[in-house]
């Protein structure tokens, strides 16, 4: 008997803020297949991670757990396994090409074949790891352009990241990335169902777009956030910290600065976007390829990405922070046949939310200790408010230097965040601060709404190793 479950196809994309695409209300970046996906699909406008941190934030995904749950806490603690086991158990064919970001890298995971193709110009740990891209680049006789070349231009420091490819242009991480999917697809006839999980490395720093992809955008204005001193002076120590440190260290080709110029701010995004329209032009041939090669009639995609980036806003570079632009992501997933698209929904959920649909969709037993929350019902037209509340994590690591751990809280008004055995934090109305900037931690006023988050963190936690007591045991 034929298997009529659908082709699920993953994609994800490294540090993309949800205003990234046009079809959302950002009419300044040129987004036109991502804007296919939200017309024919189901876009989550309030899609939050669970890590604001590579590693974190996957393995929760794929998991269905939160860090705390996998003790996942940071980039190149060991993550070999997910429910991509049980899609490969049950009879599909599971296929990563690109970025998972799993430790060790190569990791089987279950996938019955991985194309791994790691960050842009490092290497986790001091580790080094020669993946697909970096065979291609040798084979061509080529060296990547990486964080020690872009150390001998006389601007370094001042780029903020931001660097054009220069190499051939079938050579950048996001066109290897995509095409290699796209051979993939040309070359293995459909025999089972398939879980093909596409991981472009970019938008991730350094921003490095090609010329042409980056053209478009050179003279092209764009929305900039101020930056308030007040914003900058009230924020906890821990940021404080941080800020500074990012300007002694160049994580991902990135020298931060203190106070940037407009002009840096503006040309760091430009190419930034300019990488998010690269990648949209790789996903729309993907898609292409589906459909040409017989697998897109009864596929499922889903498209997101593992965090976000501040680019500057709030005076930080890049993630560890839990401000909206790092820890709100876009989601979309498009299945015509199975539910109506054109549709962008309100509720909140959180990134390991896909764990439990994907697994129904496949017709794989959802697992009681899950943490995540299906919102089937939001595709399918029914009732469906989201969660009351979501959550990240972050732990002390390489790069979140300042404090030994943080946690966000945050509901459909309000967001906390708590640095563990410290007396800061922030607390953010969101109804009447959506830019985050005015924090009320210790504002008299607001302490029983701060003592009421605190408690639900509390009691979160709590539940969550009540829940997930044997299947931690059985993971460890």
């Amino acid at each position: 008997m034929a298997d009529d479950r659908p082709n699920i196809i993953l994609i994800i994309t490294d540090q993309q803020r949800l205003d990234t695409i046009n079809a959302l209300g950002f009419d300044y970046v040129d987004t036109p297949n991502l804007d296919r996906l939200v017309h024919e699909g189901v876009t989550f406008r309030n899609c939050y991670v669970t890590a604001p941190s590579c590693a974190s934030a996957r393995a929760s995904l794929f998991t269905g757990y939160y860090p705390h749950t996998t003790g996942i806490l940071k980039n190149a603690d060991t993550w070999q396994h997910s429910w991509v086991e049980l899609l490969n158990q049950s009879g599909y064919h599971c296929v990563n090409v690109g970025k998972m970001h799993t430790f060790p890298y190569d990791a089987k995971c279950g996938f019955h074949q991985r194309y791994v193709v790691e960050n842009k110009d490092r290497y986790l740990e001091g580790r080094y790891f020669y993946d697909e891209w970096d065979k291609a680049l040798r084979a061509r006789d080529l060296v990547k352009q990486q964080r020690e070349l872009y150390r001998k231009r006389t601007d370094y420091d001042q780029c903020l990241g931001a660097f054009t490819w220069d190499l051939p242009e079938e050579t950048h991480s996001d066109n290897f990335v995509g095409d290699l999917a796209k051979w993939w697809l040309q070359n293995h006839p459909i025999k089972k169902p398939l879980f093909l999980q596409v991981g472009f490395p970019g938008p991730h720093p350094p921003y490095d777009p090609t010329p042409r992809h980056l053209e478009p955008y050179l003279d092209r204005d764009l929305p900039l956030a101020k930056l308030s001193q007040d914003d900058l002076d009230n924020q906890p120590e821990a940021f404080k910290g941080m800020r500074v440190h990012n300007t002694k260290v160049d994580h991902d080709s990135v020298v931060h600065q203190l106070n940037p110029t407009e002009e840096q701010r503006l040309r760091q995004r430009r190419h930034y976007l300019a990488n998010v329209t690269l990648i949209d032009e790789k996903i729309g041939e993907l898609i292409d390829t589906l459909e040409e090669t017989g697998y897109l009639d009864n596929s499922i995609i889903v498209f997101t990405s593992d965090h976000g980036d501040c680019l500057t806003d709030h005076g930080h570079s890049q993630k560890w922070t839990m401000y909206e632009q790092v820890v709100r992501v876009p989601l979309i997933i498009r299945a015509p046949k199975r539910f109506a698209g054109d549709r962008v929904l309100d509720g909140l959920l959180q990134s390991l939310d896909l764990a439990p649909l994907i697994l129904d969709w496949a017709g794989v037993p959802v697992p009681d200790t899950l943490e995540g929350i299906s919102p089937a019902a939001a595709l399918d037209g029914g009732e469906w408010t989201g969660r009351e509340f979501v959550f990240a994590e972050q732990q002390r690591d390489g790069n979140f230097t300042t404090s030994d751990f943080m946690t966000m809280i945050r509901s459909r008004d309000w967001k906390l965040v708590h640095f563990l055995g410290e007396s800061y934090g922030q607390l953010f109305d969101l109804n009447n601060d959506p830019g985050e900037v005015n924090d009320l931690w210790n504002n008299p006023a607001h302490q029983a709404q701060k003592d009421q988050l605190l408690h639900t963190m509390l009691e979160w936690h709590i539940a969550s190793q009540v829940k997930t007591a044997n299947w931690t045991e059985a993971w460890r």
